[in-house]
């Protein structure tokens, strides 16, 4: 299958969009924004996040201990994009907190899962990162969602 049509055809599927963060053994933050964030299991608990192995963040988390799973909130677009952009430091706008497992954390976020990493699967250009679920918060914010290239609010019903 030709790449470019899987990609237009996975554009079509919305995603939540989240900050999964991490710290390395030096303390140093370390961050990427992905769509691709799904629960695996309830028994044991685990989630899943897909990472791209030529990310400059790839070491860090398949390395780590514990990720934190940001799902942003609607108008936290432009957290999402710094995230994303590469050759900057992510972490310096100073809107992270220390959060669950003492990882940097984005208050006003519609959930965050903390995570112990249960493993890393290879698959292709991306490595799974399956965490096991340790601690979570929940708010009643609206998510921000990716579908079409483009950051979209969810209508809600009424």
């Amino acid at each position: 299958m030709e790449s470019s049509l899987l990609t237009r055809t996975m554009a079509r599927v919305p995603g939540p969009v989240t900050v999964v963060t991490t710290v390395d053994g030096g303390g140093k933050p370390w961050g990427f924004t992905a769509s691709s964030f799904s629960s695996v299991s309830l028994d044991p608990p685990l989630v899943l996040v897909c990472l791209d192995k030529g990310a400059s963040t790839h070491s860090a988390f398949t390395t780590a201990e514990h990720f934190l799973v940001n799902v942003l909130a609607h108008e936290q677009d432009g957290v999402a994009r710094r995230f994303a952009t590469s050759g900057i430091d992510r972490f310096a706008a100073g809107d992270m907190e220390t959060c669950e497992l003492g990882l940097p954390g984005l208050p006003g976020t519609c959930v965050r899962v903390a995570c112990a990493i249960h493993s890393v699967i290879d698959a292709g250009d991306h490595s799974i990162l399956m965490g096991r679920v340790t601690e979570t918060y929940v708010s009643d914010r609206i998510p921000l969602v990716y579908f079409n290239r483009s950051f979209s609010r969810p209508e809600l019903p009424t």
